[in-house]
């Protein structure tokens, strides 16, 4: 049993935003050597997300709409969070719905998905930078 953990940093210009990071830990799966085991993506921001789904535009913008009205950032007051001088409640409810991690099969080397599954990162209060964990653990 073998493991590798690398570390993925992004910095989303936009308060809300996705990224297609399936070639990243792709990349980080052939740096492993591993043929055969799991991959952990975690996003270690509480106002962050990883996913996986399709990478079809409209999709994306769907999410921000459904995620907007389930949660909005304004009035920033809604929020007890808010009273601690922060203006991010809405992200930690966004980061709650769209999940913290995935664990993705590893089989011959690659990353096993389904058709059209890719893997994101969520960014739900951007503006700065946050890391990504990527652990791939198998033989």
């Amino acid at each position: 049993m073998r493991s590798l953990t690398r570390y993925l940093t992004f910095c989303v210009p936009a308060r809300m935003g996705f990224v297609n990071i399936t070639g990243q830990v792709q990349e980080v799966v052939g740096q492993s050597g591993i043929r055969d085991g799991l991959c952990l993506v975690n996003a270690m921001h509480i106002t962050a997300s990883v996913f996986v789904n399709d990478d079809e535009p409209g999709l994306h913008e769907d999410y921000k709409q459904w995620l907007e009205q389930l949660a909005p950032h304004e009035p920033v007051e809604r929020y007890r969070h808010n009273r601690t001088g922060e203006d991010n409640g809405d992200a930690h409810h966004k980061r709650q719905i769209m999940g913290r991690e995935v664990v993705l099969a590893v089989t011959e080397g690659k990353l096993d998905f389904g058709p059209w599954e890719q893997v994101f990162y969520g960014e739900f209060d951007g503006h700065r930078p946050k890391r990504v964990l990527v652990k791939v653990i198998g033989a």
